[in-house]
Parts: C-alpha cells; sequence; structure tokens
C-alpha cells in the first residue's frame, strides 16, 4: 500500500481554462443569438486565422507553447510522485498487510526519538527516498557519542514502526560552541 499524491494542481489548471474557453465560446453564442454584438468576434478570430500564414512566428510560438503545455501535463500525469503513505512490513509471513504510515507522521515520530536523547536541543529530519536525515543541535561542548545514540535511538523506533523498505538513518551534529 503505497498511496500517492494526485495530481490536483495540473488537472485543477487545465479546467480552469478549459472552464473559461467554454463560458467566452457561450456568452459569444449567446449574444449572437440577442442579436448583441459578441465579446469575442467570431468574425475578427476567422479573418486573423485566415490572413495568418502556418510558416509564420506567431503560429510556431503558439505550438511550441502549446506542445510544451502538454508535455509537461504528460510527464505530470505519467510520474508518480512522492509517497505520502509508506507501507509497512507484515510480521506474519503468511499475511498480507494493508497498513501504513504517513510520510508526517513517521518523521514525527522519528524527530521525538532523536529529541529524546539527552544533550539534544533540536532536530531537523528529513525523510527522502531511502535515507532519513537527522541534524540534531546541541548545547554540550564534546559531542563525542551524540551522533551514535542518535542514531541508535531512530533505528529503534524505525525497527518498532518497521516500514517495508527500511530507509538508512544519517546524523549529523551541530554544536555552536567549539569543542576542545
Amino acid at each position: 500500500m503505497t498511496r500517492r499524491p494526485r495530481r490536483a494542481v495540473p488537472a485543477v489548471l487545465t479546467a480552469l481554462v478549459l472552464l473559461s474557453m467554454s463560458v467566452l465560446t457561450a456568452i459569444s453564442a449567446i449574444q449572437l443569438l440577442a442579436g448583441r454584438r459578441p465579446l469575442v468576434s467570431y468574425a475578427a478570430i476567422a479573418d486573423w486565422a485566415h490572413a495568418t500564414r502556418w510558416d509564420s512566428l506567431v503560429v510556431t510560438a503558439g505550438s511550441a507553447a502549446v506542445l510544451l503545455i502538454g508535455l509537461v501535463l504528460l510527464v505530470a500525469a505519467v510520474l508518480p510522485g512522492r509517497p505520502t503513505v509508506l507501507p509497512l512490513r507484515a510480521t506474519d509471513t503468511d499475511a498480507t498487510i494493508d497498513a501504513g504510515a504517513s510520510r508526517r507522521s513517521l518523521r514525527s515520530t522519528l524527530r521525538a526519538a532523536a529529541n529524546a536523547v539527552d544533550g539534544v536541543t533540536a532536530t531537523t529530519l528529513t525523510l527522502r527516498g531511502r535515507r532519513v536525515t537527522a541534524v540534531v543541535r546541541t548545547h554540550r561542548t564534546t559531542r563525542e557519542g551524540l551522533a551514535e545514540a542518535v542514531r541508535a535511538a531512530v533505528s529503534h523506533r524505525l525497527d518498532q514502526i518497521s516500514p517495508a523498505t527500511r530507509p538508512a538513518v544519517r546524523v549529523r551534529v551541530v554544536a555552536p560552541r567549539s569543542t576542545p
């Protein structure tokens, strides 16, 4: 179970462009039926289209723009996004499990495990791909053993959660004071 994000932004933008073009077309058609001057004149657009040559710069630039937008939308539709829910491993080998942990909750619980280590004042934790990177801040003058303690605490919490693919843990210690 790996839930991926929806592609809402490209879909909404495409829908808004199509909706605005449809509304303009409907308004112009209603105005023509009512005998009034249309908002967008079909005759002016047709005259411009008949006067424009296929090899003109305007047509080339317009088709390049439409091609680029189409390729961006196609790539956004085909490429998978970053998973929002990471699958958990089944404890029983015969059973299939359909459970997961959100990236946000996994990041929060791993940050709490790192903050629980004695000497850690703050933790910035990132979860990218198959790697967890924890940048811990401390006010200790000696940083010896702190990185290993944080790595052990985060690894222990990962063992408790047991994600389907266990990420590698990297720890970096930042101290505002200089070490002797």
